[in-house]
């Protein structure tokens, strides 16, 4: 099997040295000192992997991998909420970030406190200066065939991490659309509000349609560089939608005031729905598995698992030319569905992105190709046995 590359040296290597828990899902307390490179975490079902993986993507803007209420994190029982401390390595020296809601008044779900090397951060976007954190979980095998809105938060998560503007702009538009579908709900005629609410919603939503188009396009010009015979196939993406049809086509301020126009135009087929029904939260992303020439949703189980990592793989490298430093990759039961070659290959690549790269599975053979080159735990009912 081939190996992918891309024939460039490694960026540097961003990494977490120390990883700090306190009543975080099934952990009551936990210290974890860790070494760049890959970090393979083994044990049975239910012992508490994931949840690591999701600490560690706390490290990143939102709610993690699981997308959870901050309330269903902390660990049952619990007196206050849960609190993460990672100290980072990387090109800028060392790094502090904690998190979390220890302190805060339960059932608020008002955010999470941030803190980055002793000061509080104004927003999780801050944590991107820093660091940028990716992730495949299993959750994410139905990708391609789950809802719409599942793989347009996916992409803009593939966004986020080379564009930390983008997460504001989706949250001014969530905020004007929402406003817009209270006054559609209350049956307001106030052409003023709604003329001020649509101009946000027509600036904003074509930011995020011109954001996405462009990751887009980096990727496709990412996997021109890679191998056709690699050992993950290519994935070809695009963007469907009325808006995605006009991006590239105009100038964004013409592409804003032609979304402008039709939001005000449809007011009375959004008033009947009782909510907006044109935008860029309806766009689809379209992905095709190359090699096959074959809508990725039409592919087996097997061939949209791998698709889906070759995808992120691209992403991943894709990341680290543009932000400086490797990601860190949280691959969730990565090799379970791959044979012995598929899953060298894999840990190859990894070796040459220089990421760190946390890798959960129930049997630690899965990861004998990186014996003595990686760094494993054996997790068991929130206890980490010491590395072997």
């Amino acid at each position: 099997m081939v190996e992918q590359t891309s024939g460039r040296q490694p960026v540097a290597q961003v990494h977490v040295t120390r990883l700090s828990l306190t009543d975080f899902r099934n952990y009551h307390a936990l210290a974890l000192d860790l070494a760049p490179g890959a970090v393979v975490l083994t044990g049975e079902n239910g012992a508490g992997k994931t949840n690591l993986l999701e600490a560690v993507s706390f490290l990143s803007p939102g709610r993690g991998l699981r997308r959870a209420k901050f309330d269903d994190v902390a660990r049952v029982g619990a007196e206050t909420g849960f609190a993460i401390h990672a100290r980072l390595e990387g090109p800028f020296g060392e790094c502090e970030i904690g998190t979390g809601t220890a302190g805060m008044q339960p059932g608020a779900e008002t955010g999470r406190r941030l803190r980055i090397n002793g000061e509080t951060a104004r927003t999780a976007d801050a944590m991107l200066e820093w660091v940028r954190v990716l992730w495949l979980t299993p959750a994410m095998d139905a990708l391609f065939t789950g809802p719409a809105g599942d793989r347009r938060r996916f992409l803009d998560r593939l966004v986020l991490a080379i564009d930390p503007a983008h997460g504001r702009r989706a949250l001014d538009y969530e905020k004007a659309m929402r406003a817009r579908n209270r006054l559609l709900s209350e049956d307001s005629r106030d052409a003023g509000w709604f003329d001020a609410i649509e101009t946000q919603m027509a600036e904003t939503g074509v930011a995020i349609a011109a954001a996405r188009a462009e990751m887009v396009r980096l990727l496709a010009a990412m996997n021109e560089r890679l191998p056709a015979d690699g050992p993950f196939p290519t994935a070809e993406i695009a963007l469907e939608g009325t808006i995605d049809a006009e991006i590239g086509r105009n100038a964004a301020v013409d592409v804003e005031e032609m979304f402008r126009r039709l939001l005000r135009d449809h007011r009375p087929r959004d008033r009947a729905a009782g909510r907006t029904l044109e935008g860029p939260h309806r766009s689809e992303l379209l992905v095709r598995h190359v090699p096959k020439d074959m809508p990725a949703a039409r592919c087996s189980t097997g061939e949209q698992k791998a698709l889906l990592v070759g995808l992120i793989l691209a992403h991943a490298r894709l990341t680290g030319e543009l932000s400086g430093s490797a990601p860190i990759l949280l691959l969730d039961e990565i090799s379970a569905h791959f044979d012995p070659d598929r899953r060298a290959a894999l840990f190859s690549i990894l070796e040459e992105l220089n990421c760190q790269a946390f890798m959960t599975g129930t049997e630690a053979s899965l990861f004998s190709a990186i014996e003595g080159r990686a760094q494993f735990f054996s997790v068991s009912t929130g206890a980490i046995h010491e590395p072997r």
